[in-house]
């Protein structure tokens, strides 16, 4: 997960903008970033604690404008309107992206371009919304074989 001040970064050290998608290939180098936007989702999770999250959220959208290339350096400018007039800090940044659907990403970079990983739901109250722990798995024949100690059959410990 990137935040703000990491992608500001990471495109200094770009002459061109790639986002990856998940499945290997690229977002067409037509696309848009149409949005640049602060949001915050103020929830109850599902054991009762409120919470509050705030993310920097990036939009892009590819259309027919085939000859349109977003520089790194509009993008910047972008990002540094959206930090004044929108009072964004240095928060994570996901991405909108449409698919089948509108998919939300995390971002991250591997050093020559941005790469989109698949964000996923949690329970963030299993501890008190009755979801039990993954119990340990523990193969019989292995039981008491860490212990020199421990009891065998015919050992007159018994």
């Amino acid at each position: 997960m990137m935040k703000l001040s990491e992608v500001k970064k990471a495109l200094e050290s770009v002459s061109e903008i790639k986002f990856e998608l998940p499945n290997g290939t690229f977002v067409p180098i037509h696309f848009h970033v149409t949005e640049v936007g602060a949001i915050t989702r103020h929830f109850i999770d599902c054991g009762g604690t409120e919470r509050i999250e705030k993310v920097v959220n990036f939009q892009l959208w590819e259309a027919g404008d085939f000859d349109h290339r977003l520089a790194p350096e509009k993008l910047k400018n972008i990002i540094s309107l959206s930090e004044e007039k929108l009072g964004l800090g240095n928060m994570k940044v996901e991405v909108e992206y449409q698919m089948d659907t509108i998919g939300k990403f995390n971002l991250d970079f591997n050093g020559s371009h941005f790469v989109l990983v698949p964000q996923q739901t949690a329970c963030l109250a299993q501890d008190k919304c009755g979801i039990p722990e993954e119990k340990q798995k523990v193969a019989l024949t292995s039981i008491g074989k860490e212990d020199s100690n421990a009891c065998t059959p015919g050992g007159g410990c018994c």
